[in-house]
């Protein structure tokens, strides 16, 4: 039974009952047209799949860009969805057996359709698609691409799948870990995520951060003893939930190092564009942070780096330059150090500029920034690696870099300061 986060999880539950199935979850995700995100102009699922409908972007004329922004956000929300319902835990296997994939209802299909894709690519020898309620278009589409459809009701007069519901209201990610606890494969602890630290006592809480009137939410992460603390400055509209920065985080709490990840925009103010790529008023953002880690008992006195990945790079090298309190170091992913200007050259943290040799544009900008900084500064290329470093093992070659990078830094101008 596999069931599509987060509306097609409860439906799929009571098939997994009604049957004796184990249920999991098969992740996918909608891509929205940027100026009417319900309207699909295709969809992604993990493991690579993706599917567009050419029509679609040719008729309402969605440039590359506005694909690939769409595609980028949904991406990270897929693999926000794959952490927090699974943790470490690998999807079921599919190998040879039937799939049975189940959601709330189908209007185009599309979403369906890249789950059905999914399921093939992990092994399974047969896949049938069951829904109360679909388009009878989406149903005759399914119909050539799968073993079997199971659909209540393909009413002409379809519309929207909420219209045949009584009640439509929208199910929860902890309504969706509460049904894999109870019908899954259990990985408990680690699905509601606590890290291993965690369980040993370590800080782990999330936080609120204020800048003037507003305040923003964060997760505060300390191993015993830590050896500095690192802030993260999440670009292109990401937040606290960025499933690669999360992961980063985790190594660098492996490695003695606090973390503290948190919201630069809030939810409003993240629905408006113009302010993902506004440098300083996420700099602002990273400089309210910086003082709460200097101001919290449990952070006071440690060592301060920054992390940054897109337009985060820009906000964490203005605000390095910009802290009343010292920055031992800053380490960015696939970003863009040209966003700071002119204040490159007063950067004076020990800066780590990390790209993929893919990411051909992203790498030229960094090449000429690096020429800027007057910095210690080191540009690692990550051979074979995207803008996004999606390849096998290039986050985890990130993450080890920025890691050393770190310790080396923050742990070491403790023991300066301790001698001196």
């Amino acid at each position: 039974m596999l069931g599509l986060p987060r509306g097609g999880v409860p439906v799929a539950a009571e098939v997994a009952r009604a049957l004796g199935a184990p249920l999991d979850v098969i992740l996918v995700r909608k891509l929205g047209v940027p100026f009417h995100p319900e309207f699909a102009m295709g969809a992604i699922g993990e493991g690579g799949v993706r599917i567009i409908d050419g029509d679609v972007i040719r008729s309402i004329r969605v440039t590359d860009e506005q694909l690939a922004r769409v595609d980028e956000v949904e991406r990270e929300e897929l693999q926000r969805r794959a952490l927090r319902y699974r943790g470490d835990r690998p999807p079921m296997s599919l190998v040879g057996c039937t799939a049975l994939i189940v959601d709330d209802g189908m209007a185009t299909g599309s979403t369906v359709l890249a789950a059905v894709q999914v399921a093939r690519r992990m092994g399974a020898t047969s896949v049938v698609v069951a829904v109360p309620v679909a388009s009878p278009q989406a149903v005759a589409e399914l119909r050539r691409l799968v073993d079997e459809v199971v659909c209540l009701h393909a009413p002409e007069d379809f519309q929207a799948v909420g219209r045949w519901y009584d009640d439509f209201s929208e199910t929860t990610d902890d309504q969706v870990v509460a049904l894999l606890d109870e019908l899954g494969p259990a990985s408990r602890s680690v699905r509601h995520g606590r890290s291993a630290s965690a369980a040993h006592g370590a800080v782990d809480r999330e936080v609120e951060i204020r800048d003037g009137a507003v305040t923003v939410r964060g997760q505060l992460t300390l191993p015993e003893r830590p050896a500095g603390i690192v802030l993260f400055a999440h670009g292109s509209g990401s937040s606290r939930h960025s499933p690669r920065n999360r992961a980063v985080a985790a190594v660098l709490n492996r490695a003695g190092l606090g973390t503290l990840l948190f919201d630069l925009l809030t939810h409003d103010e993240a629905r408006d564009s113009s302010n993902v790529f506004d440098i300083g008023l996420l700099a602002r953002r990273l400089l309210a942070g910086t003082r709460w880690v200097v101001e919290e008992p449990a952070t006071r006195g440690l060592e301060i780096g920054y992390f940054g990945a897109s337009t985060g790079a820009g906000a964490a090298l203005w605000a390095a330059a910009e802290s009343p309190h010292p920055i031992a170091a800053v380490v960015l992913r696939g970003g863009r150090p040209d966003l700071a200007g002119a204040r490159l050259g007063s950067v004076r943290a020990a800066t780590l500029l990390i790209v993929g040799d893919l990411d051909t544009e992203v790498l030229e900008l960094n090449e000429q920034a690096a020429a800027q900084l007057g910095c210690e500064l080191r540009l690692d290329v990550v051979a074979g690696a995207g803008h996004l470093f999606e390849e096998p093992g290039a986050l985890e070659e990130v993450a080890a870099s920025a890691a050393d990078w770190f310790v080396r830094h923050l742990a070491g101008a403790k023991v300066v300061g301790e001698h001196r």
